[in-house]
């Protein structure tokens, strides 16, 4: 099967199997509604049935929209002014000038960011390395906690202002979103489970990795947080995950502690979050962390590079944490050599978060 044909069999699938994917977990949402005050939890509880609403809609929108490629790179920011109806109104195309608001302005230079990364870093020509076209649309619902990608297009909401800040306040999760479009396109990950907890956590990597090359940083440099930013001040939490440090993104009265593990030893076994997409992602981000730190230098030029090729050559839509880290042992050895610092970078962040090598 041809490199075209598999793309498109796993767009398939892909389409039937994932829903709307958020930034913003479900947990958390959760939290709020029970601990927060009767506002917060009103809040909480729409964005949590707006995704969950959203979901019945993304196989029609990613097919609209998927055979359209621009070819090249062109955003294209709307306002959905407070509303529900996707995409709203056009305020800002490819090229045109600076808006007078932060949020139309912070999604349209992120999504450029995050195309130049693909684009420049991995020779990748958007989400589907055909083109796609980037839409985005602020401003969406009221007081919406929460961004997605819906499978054609991003999605912001303003926040609450009482606990979340603008969702595009933080290029890393606008890169970690556009990332569910290449893994869409690519490995089709089944959105459930430890393919879909590998799913999130590649998103989380890309994501901090468009940010780190934003900010000139190394591996050593950067802050490993997805989310910084996200919150107002009060809010007892540096972001909603950490790379770096998984279980001590926030610890908050209203959000509650973060729940996600560093190893397979605290894996979560429950059946909310999609099976633990978002929270067993820390398994996931901490190996990524791990080898890039030890790799050393700008993460996206080796870690990265592992890493994405074994997103885009190796993994399946039924691939967990084991046969991902047996891939990416393998394309690290062929990259930079059987036994190179590199290789064994990779296969001791697997190890070391209780991940052993497996094609099953």
């Amino acid at each position: 099967m041809s490199r075209k044909s598999k793309k498109t069999s796993r767009l398939v699938n892909s389409q039937h199997i994932c829903p709307v994917c958020c930034i913003v977990p479900p947990h958390m949402l959760k939290e709020i509604a029970k601990r927060g005050t009767e506002e917060q939890s009103d809040w909480a509880f729409q964005s949590l049935t707006g995704s969950a609403r959203l979901r019945g809609q993304r196989d029609i929108l990613s097919l609209m929209t998927a055979t359209t490629p621009a070819g090249e790179k062109r955003r294209t920011i709307y306002d959905a002014s407070q509303g529900t109806e996707l995409p709203g109104k056009l305020v800002r195309a490819e090229g045109d000038p600076p808006s007078s608001d932060p949020m139309v302005n912070e999604a349209y230079d992120a999504a450029g960011a995050t195309y130049d990364f693909y684009h420049e870093v991995y020779q990748r020509n958007s989400v589907d390395d055909r083109g796609l076209r980037l839409d985005a649309t602020v401003h969406y619902s009221s007081h919406y906690d929460n961004a997605f990608w819906n499978g054609s297009q991003m999605v912001y909401g303003d926040g609450d202002g009482r606990i979340f800040n603008r969702f595009t306040a933080s290029i890393d999760v606008i890169g970690h979103e556009l990332t569910h479009g290449v893994t869409q396109y690519e490995a089709g990950l089944r959105y459930s489970g430890l393919q879909g907890a590998l799913n999130e956590s590649m998103s989380d990597v890309f994501g901090s990795l468009v940010k780190q090359r934003v900010l000139n940083q190394t591996a050593a440099q950067a802050d490993w947080i997805i989310g910084a930013g996200l919150f107002v001040p009060g809010v007892k939490g540096v972001g909603i995950r950490s790379m770096k440090a998984p279980g001590t993104a926030y610890d908050d009265p209203v959000l509650g502690k973060d729940p996600q593990p560093n190893h397979m030893d605290r894996l979560y076994k429950g059946t909310g979050d999609n099976g633990g997409v978002h929270i067993n992602s820390g398994i996931g981000n901490h190996a990524f962390y791990i080898a890039a730190t030890e790799i050393g230098g700008y993460a996206w030029e080796k870690a990265g590079k592992i890493w994405y090729l074994a997103l885009r050559d190796r993994l399946r839509p039924w691939s967990n944490y084991a046969r991902a880290s047996f891939h990416m042992i393998a394309v690290a050895g062929e990259l930079y050599g059987l036994g190179s610092k590199e290789q064994n970078a990779v296969r001791h962040g697997w190890h070391q978060v209780g991940v052993e090598p497996g094609f099953f």
